[in-house]
């Protein structure tokens, strides 16, 4: 291990939002019951220097409201893309592309086969800074993984061609936490970029949620900056979104699955319970 100094985090808005999805990771890799494993998540906390990320991989007392209403919502769809992106290299495709990866450390701690092409897109400081606490702590990847530093906003399809990737050959792409944060225009341009980039037989595992006054505040609670961060996303439902596209839809609410990895339905994602929004996860195919 290296002593080297790590960057200073230069995370504003959305970007934010990956170091809380990696505090929660933390919790949940220390669960007896843990959905999935994932020991590199505390280093990404433990570097950022930031005690509000840091105490919520701690006691329940100290843990943001905000980890604790979506805890159990991003370990059951952790676990669910999981399944998706390593179900998908398993059975053939040779790409996976991981859109606004954030702190993701799914190319170090899930079993790929050696020849999969993984390539992580994201802003360039959010990778270097990863890749500083990857170094410092030696961690290598299980597949061939290359970062691609763009902005989802730009012509990121060039960039990551640029990086290697072939849209001639079949990919599994991961959109995971950004739906919400995207207008329905912006969240049309990405879909259509990827479908443009995406030969037959391949796969698209994402989650969305909507919304509601209960994750507002909890928001509000943690940083201001986190307010107006929702913009809502697709302006149809998915199954319909998908379609439209050309992907065939397999869509579930997140009560269904968190029934069946056994945890409760989160508060701002519980129909049973007024005002509060619907959370989603899907896989798409492309006929091959």
């Amino acid at each position: 291990m290296t002593n080297s100094p790590l960057p200073t985090p230069k995370l504003a808005g959305v970007a934010t939002t990956s170091l809380g999805v990696a505090a929660i990771r933390a919790q949940e890799h220390s669960r007896p019951d843990r959905l999935f494993a994932d020991p590199y998540a505390q280093h990404f906390l433990d570097a950022s220097g930031d005690a509000i990320f840091a105490a919520g991989t701690q006691t329940a007392a100290s843990t943001p409201e905000l980890f604790t209403l979506m805890a159990d919502q991003v370990a059951v769809r952790t676990r669910f893309l999981d399944d998706a992106l390593t179900s998908a290299a398993r059975a053939g495709t040779p790409q996976t592309v991981l859109l606004a990866c954030g702190m993701d450390a799914r190319a170090f701690r899930l079993d790929w086969p050696p020849a999969t092409a993984l390539f992580e897109v994201d802003f360039a400081d959010t990778l270097a800074y990863r890749a500083a606490v990857l170094s410092a702590h030696d961690i290598t990847a299980t597949c061939r993984r290359t970062e691609v530093p763009t902005d989802l906003r730009e012509n990121w399809p060039t960039a990551l061609c640029a990086a290697g990737f072939d849209p001639n050959l079949p990919t599994a792409w991961l959109m995971e936490g950004i739906l919400y944060a995207l207008t329905s225009h912006a969240a049309d341009l990405l879909l259509e970029r990827v479908t443009a980039n995406s030969a037959p037989g391949s796969t698209l595992a994402l989650d969305h949620q909507e919304d509601s006054a209960l994750l507002r505040s909890a928001r509000a609670a943690l940083s201001k900056e986190l307010v107006d961060i929702w913009h809502g996303g697709p302006s149809e439902d998915l199954n319909s979104w998908l379609a439209r596209y050309g992907w065939q839809p397999e869509v579930h609410a997140l009560e269904e699955v968190t029934t069946t990895h056994g945890r409760p339905v989160p508060p701002p994602f519980d129909p049973q319970r007024p005002d509060t929004g619907r959370s989603w996860l899907a896989i798409g195919r492309l006929p091959s």
